[in-house]
């Protein structure tokens, strides 16, 4: 039996299309962000969240205001789900370290693990505050050592969020900004009269923010592409269509175009999964987001061996991959692109988004093909040193060099070799040859 769509989402022609009004957008905003600053900034504040406070940096004081608004029990939950990322970022970076070696006598090689110097993280607010986004970029790029941390969320009525300042404090933020959207990664990037740019960019966001990402990369570096939320369950008939259904539509309601995917070889538990997706749409207080997205994005694809379900799953390379089957272990050996994978029944995509430990800004849009999600090496820049200690060593290695420059043509390039070979090694090349 071939691969079957029981159900398909909007074509990729008509998301392409989506994707262009996008860009243009942002295009647009970063450069009046270029121009004007500050300016730029206010103005978009006030048009997009009706917030034009005289700073948008936090004072001490008004960091402290808002930690005392959150409820003893939110800010215990805080301070537990930190505690699981923080354990799994250190234990992370002690994975990291400098090595050097002797390759040759006198020829010694190493690389030294640097910090980035500066980072910009956005935490996104829109329709949810995503309190648990500043614990994956904040405390994460502490644990690796980065010495400015900046972050930014956008205001809740008209204020700063409470939990999300909280959760930046905690987590090591040096500054922490009330900006929302474009005008906050483009002013944490670009720089403005009263924020100074930083040199990485890294947090998770709606499409506006993902494609304001992608246009800056390059004059900072960023994480990766981390653009709407996408699900996947891989399932057997080891699981029932109530469990499958309700980890789809967790997802889906994150946004209007969040896909959701199931990738099953048991036409049974997919027409259960269909049945109850429809059943909790009626009960979920999120619907009204959660089945447009199902509708416009969700799919439902029926293999008939667990081969054509493995290759199904690594071409689309779903951000998150929740594996329910009878050779989970299996899947884990064999998945080659995906953002992060989610084992067995008993756990879940939430626990991943929220205090498990391991980090939630993943790859979308097939990016889990070239990179992994955010971790705390993302932050770490691993820089290369050489030094040659005895003359011996400085001649052999300078006559090879030599040879290689001047078979490419490089005359000058050979010459930084040649003056070594005739300095160390008493050897007497002319100018503009290869050493013999």
């Amino acid at each position: 039996m071939p691969i079957t769509y029981l159900k398909r989402g909007k074509p990729e022609a008509e998301r392409a299309e989506d994707d262009a009004k996008v860009r243009s957008t942002v295009e647009g905003i970063l450069a009046d962000i270029e121009t004007r600053g500050d300016t730029a900034v206010r103005e978009l504040s006030k048009k997009f969240d009706n917030y034009a406070p005289e700073n948008f940096r936090l004072s001490p004081s008004e960091i402290d205001a808002a930690m005392n608004k959150v409820s003893t029990r939110d800010m215990k939950d805080i301070e537990f789900a930190q505690a699981q990322i923080r354990r799994f970022a250190e234990a992370q970076r002690a994975s990291m370290t400098d090595i050097e070696i002797e390759t040759l006598p006198g020829v010694i090689l190493g690389h030294k693990n640097i910090p980035v110097q500066s980072v910009g993280c956005y935490v996104p607010g829109g329709k949810f505050p995503m309190v648990a986004s500043a614990h994956m970029s904040v405390l994460t790029a502490s644990v690796a050592g980065v010495p400015r941390i900046i972050s930014s969320a956008p205001p809740q009525n008209g204020a700063p969020h409470p939990a999300i300042v909280a959760a930046m404090h905690k987590g090591g933020a040096h500054e922490i900004y009330c900006l929302g959207g474009i005008q906050a990664v483009g002013a944490m990037a670009i720089g403005t009269q009263s924020i100074d740019p930083i040199h990485m960019l890294v947090g998770p966001g709606n499409a506006f923010v993902a494609e304001a990402k992608r246009q800056l990369f390059g004059r900072v570096g960023i994480d990766l592409f981390a653009g709407p939320t996408e699900t996947m369950i891989i399932a057997d008939d080891t699981v029932d269509g109530e469990l499958c259904a309700t980890d789809l539509l967790g997802q889906a309601e994150h946004g209007y175009n969040s896909p959701s995917i199931l990738v099953t070889n048991s036409q049974k538990l997919a027409n259960e999964t269909r049945a109850e997706i429809e059943r909790i749409l009626t009960i979920l207080p999120t619907a009204e987001t959660a089945s447009v997205s199902w509708q416009d994005y969700g799919e439902i694809i029926l293999c008939d061996t667990y081969d054509e379900m493995l290759d199904v799953a690594n071409d689309i390379a779903s951000e998150h991959v929740q594996v329910m089957t009878d050779r989970d272990d299996w899947f884990l050996d064999n998945m080659q692109s995906y953002g992060a994978l989610f084992l067995g029944p008993r756990t879940n995509v939430s626990n991943g988004d929220k205090v498990i430990g391991t980090n939630h800004t993943l790859p979308t849009k097939k990016a889990g093909r070239y990179t992994g999600g955010l971790w705390v090496g993302k932050f770490i820049k691993t820089h290369s040193y050489q030094r040659i200690l005895t003359d011996e060593a400085a001649t052999r290695v300078g006559e090879y060099c030599s040879r290689l420059c001047m078979l490419e043509g490089f005359a000058g390039h050979a010459e930084q070799a040649n003056v070594r070979v005739r300095r160390y090694g008493g050897k007497n090349v002319p100018y503009g040859t290869a050493a013999e």
